[in-house]
């Protein structure tokens, strides 16, 4: 894992469907989806190892577990089949866990997690910077990349085990 000067947020938040974060609550399960960053000008100032040797390749691709870093109701109405949010009450043991599980399930590959960039470029990358106008979605990002070229990147499931000492559910209020 990189370290990288942005502190993890006390909280983090996931909207997602009720059955789904069950299973995140009490297995540890979360799905960590590809993710290819747009091309950019900012690509050749990326810290490495996020930084792909041939910025134009797409081999860059990533895989990716977005949360939030805020409560935000309108969540549910945003993420399709959203009716449940689950709460992390520690994102810093949460995140070590995700850590060392996404380690074991992927041994060749660099990870790291930062709050992404909105409106600007991030220096961790494209994957990492987003448009100014989604900058009311608050979004932590767990990010992996290969240490080598690999092929097609496909979602893998990791489980860090139960996490209820450290989360819950909530639902929507009304």
């Amino acid at each position: 894992m990189l370290a990288v000067d942005n502190p993890r947020p006390s909280k983090l938040y996931q909207y997602a469907d009720r059955s789904c974060l069950e299973r995140s609550l009490t297995l540890g399960e979360f799905r960590l989806e590809p993710v290819v960053p747009e091309a950019g000008p900012e690509a050749g100032a990326q810290i490495l190892p996020f930084r792909p040797k041939n910025p134009s390749a797409q081999s860059g691709s990533y895989l990716a577990l977005r949360l939030t870093q805020s409560w935000d109701e309108t969540r549910f109405d945003a993420e399709p089949d959203a009716d449940c949010c689950l709460i992390i009450h520690d994102a810093e043991q949460f995140g070590e866990r995700i850590h060392r599980a996404a380690q074991r399930a992927l041994p060749n590959w660099a990870g790291i997690d930062a709050a992404i960039s909105y409106g600007m470029p991030s220096p961790l990358g494209a994957v990492f910077s987003r448009a100014r106008q989604l900058a009311r979605q608050r979004e932590w990002l767990f990010a992996w990349r290969p240490i080598q070229p690999t092929g097609a990147v496909h979602p893998i499931l990791i489980r860090i085990g139960n996490i209820e000492a450290i989360a819950e559910l909530r639902g929507k209020s009304n």
